[in-house]
């Protein structure tokens, strides 16, 4: 399986546990790794069947716009789950990084994995 990639998609959202946190945006960035079959792509050159990953990142500023979290665990989680069902992904790996959270670091965030329901290795 191959593996196609975003890096450093970044976008805001209403996110944090604090209630000030919670009349805010903030900004949020994601690093993606996502499994796919591009051999037909690569063999055809037609781009209808590569992972369109505009519309990967553009479905994922959108989620982030459209709800409201308070961990980003569940951001994460669940932007995972809407991209796995939404573009019919095997797997994929997703990096949350929530900048300037704390003073004395850069960010802090989560990277988790998760599967496709229907995906079977």
């Amino acid at each position: 399986m191959d593996h196609i990639f975003i890096t450093g998609l970044t976008t805001t959202a209403q996110i944090g546990v604090y209630d000030w946190e919670q009349q805010i945006r903030q900004k949020i960035i994601f690093d993606l790794e996502m499994a796919w079959d591009c051999h037909k792509a690569a063999t055809t050159d037609d781009v209808q069947f590569c992972l369109n990953y505009a519309e990967v990142s553009q479905a994922i500023i959108t989620f982030c716009q459209e709800h409201a979290f308070y961990l980003v665990e569940k951001l994460a989680h669940e932007t995972a789950m809407m991209l796995l069902q939404r573009f019919n992904i095997p797997w994929l790996k997703l990096t949350l990084h929530k900048p300037n959270a704390i003073p004395d670091a850069q960010s802090v965030g989560i990277t988790i994995e998760r599967t496709h329901p229907n995906f079977s290795s």
